[in-house]
C-alpha cells in the first residue's frame, strides 16, 4: 500500500466497528443507530457526576469518532488516557485506538506515522488486556492488513490473531480469516468462511458478519462480477431487512448494471434504514440521478452529502467534483 493511501486505510478501520463495548443497553443502542447526540448527552451527564467513569469516557470518545468531531475527540483523550494508564481498561485502549485512527485520516504526512503507531499500540494493548474483546482484535487485524510494512503492517501477525481465538471464539476466528482471504483476493475462500459463521445471539458477530458480506459484495464489484455482487447484496437485504447495508449495496450495483431507476429506488429505501448515516448513500444517489439525467435531483443529493460530517473525505472530494460539473 502506498503511504499516501494509508489515511484511507485507517478510515476503513475507523468505520469498521460499532463496538459492543458499552454496558448500558440504551447507550449501545444509540451507538448502533448512529444517535451520537443522544449518546454524548447521556455520557456527558454521567461524566459530570462521576468524572472517573470509564464507560462515560469511552462513550464520549466513540460518539466523537462517529461524528468525526476533531474538537470532541481531542477533549475525550485525557479521560481515556487516564483510564488506560491508571486502571488498565481494555475498552479505553480500544477507544484511544479508534480516535488515533480517525485523526490519521486528515493528518499531515509528518504526523501520520506517529498516529499510525499510536493506533497500533493502543489496539494491541487492548487485545493484551482483554483477549476476548473482539472489537479490538478485529481492529488490530485490519490495521496489520491495511498498513504498509514500514508502518507496522504484517499479514503474518493478522493470521496469528485469528489463530489465537480459534478454540475460544471460533465464529470470530472465521470472520478474521474471511478478511484475510479478501486481503489475498481469495473471494471463494472469503465467501466460504462467511457462509459458515453462526452468529446466534452475539450482536458483535452479527454486525461484523453483515459488514464483511458488504465488503465482499464491493470486492466483487471491483472485479466486475456484477451478478455475484448483486446476489450478495440481495441476500444482505433479505437477512438484515432493517439495515441500510443491503439496499445501499444493491443500489450501487444496479447503477453499475445500467439500471438507474431501480438503483434510485433502492438507495432511497436505504436512506430510511438503520445505519444510513454511516454510508455514503447520498453520494451514490447523486451518481444514479445523474445517470438518469436528473441534474436537479443529483445536485440536491450531492449537496446534502457534502454536509455530512461523518462522510469519508475521499467520497466528499468526488461529490464536490460532480457538483462542479453541474455548476
Amino acid at each position: 500500500m502506498k503511504f499516501r493511501l494509508f489515511p484511507l486505510a485507517l478510515s476503513l478501520l475507523a468505520a469498521a466497528a460499532s463496538a459492543d463495548v458499552l454496558k448500558d443497553p440504551q447507550w449501545q443502542a444509540w451507538l448502533d443507530a448512529g444517535r451520537s447526540a443522544d449518546l454524548a448527552r447521556a455520557a456527558q451527564a454521567r461524566a459530570k457526576a462521576e468524572p472517573e467513569d470509564d464507560q462515560a469516557a469511552v462513550a464520549l470518545a466513540l460518539a466523537a469518532v462517529d461524528d468525526n468531531d476533531a474538537a470532541r475527540m481531542d477533549a475525550a483523550l485525557p479521560a481515556l488516557q487516564a483510564c488506560a494508564d491508571k486502571r488498565q481498561q481494555a475498552i479505553c485502549s480500544y477507544a484511544l485506538g479508534r480516535i488515533y485512527g480517525q485523526q490519521a485520516m486528515t493528518a499531515s504526512v509528518f504526523k501520520l506515522p506517529g498516529l499510525a503507531s499510536k493506533t497500533k499500540d493502543q489496539l494491541a494493548k487492548a487485545v493484551q488486556l482483554d483477549p476476548t474483546l473482539f472489537e479490538a482484535r478485529n481492529g488490530l487485524s485490519q490495521f496489520y492488513l491495511m498498513a504498509p510494512s514500514f508502518a507496522g503492517g504484517s499479514v503474518a501477525k493478522a493470521r496469528e490473531l485469528a489463530d489465537q481465538v480459534q478454540a475460544r471464539q471460533p465464529e470470530q476466528a472465521k470472520l478474521l480469516r474471511a478478511v484475510l482471504a479478501m486481503n489475498e483476493k481469495d473471494w471463494a475462500g472469503a465467501e466460504r468462511e462467511l457462509a459458515s459463521v453462526k452468529p446466534a445471539d452475539d450482536r458483535t458477530v452479527a454486525r461484523e458478519l453483515r459488514g464483511n458480506w458488504l465488503r465482499l459484495g464491493f470486492e466483487q464489484m471491483e472485479q466486475k462480477n456484477l451478478p455475484k455482487a448483486r446476489a450478495i447484496f440481495e441476500a444482505l437485504q433479505r437477512d438484515y431487512p432493517a439495515h441500510a447495508a443491503g439496499p445501499y449495496g444493491l443500489g450501487r450495483v444496479l447503477n453499475e448494471m445500467g439500471q438507474p431507476d431501480e438503483a434510485i429506488k433502492s438507495l432511497e429505501r436505504a436512506r430510511t434504514l438503520e445505519g444510513a448515516e454511516r454510508l455514503p448513500i447520498d453520494h451514490r444517489l447523486g451518481q444514479a440521478l445523474l445517470a438518469k439525467g436528473d441534474k436537479a435531483g443529483a445536485k440536491a443529493a450531492l449537496e446534502r452529502f457534502t454536509q455530512n460530517k461523518r462522510a469519508n473525505p475521499k467520497n466528499v472530494e468526488d461529490a464536490k467534483k460532480l457538483l462542479a460539473t453541474l455548476a
